[in-house]
């Protein structure tokens, strides 16, 4: 396994830990439909959420949340769509990102983004 999808993997578990101790629901991690993937579908309240998880452990090419493209919204958009068609019972969604940055020595740092538009 390369060094990215081991950095990924371990923020999407920092990411879950994350969200249930904020009353997240995880219904999904990596949901995919075609060429579209969802990297956490959660729950809180009436709301779905779309989170995007962006995980860096060195601060050289920018901070996580620095690296989402217009192109990565878009598809996290139309996969959005394809699981509400899938999923109609929820009504009322949002996109959020969060960024984690793993340093060396230090404890994970945490940056979320609710309700994103775009």
């Amino acid at each position: 396994m390369n060094q990215n999808k081991n950095t990924g993997t371990a923020g999407e578990d920092l990411a879950v830990a994350f969200l249930i101790k904020k009353g997240y629901i995880i219904l999904h991690r990596n949901w995919r439909h075609s060429h579209w993937e969802v990297d956490i579908i959660a729950s809180r309240g009436k709301f779905l959420h779309f989170i995007e998880i962006k995980t860096r452990t060195t601060t050289r090419y920018g901070l996580p949340e620095e690296s989402i493209s217009q192109h990565k919204m878009d598809n996290l958009k139309n996969a959005a769509e394809e699981y509400q068609y899938q999923h109609p019972e929820w009504q009322f969604i949002q996109f959020d990102v969060l960024a984690i940055l793993i340093l060396q020595g230090k404890e994970p740092a945490y940056f979320f983004i609710e309700d994103v538009y775009f």
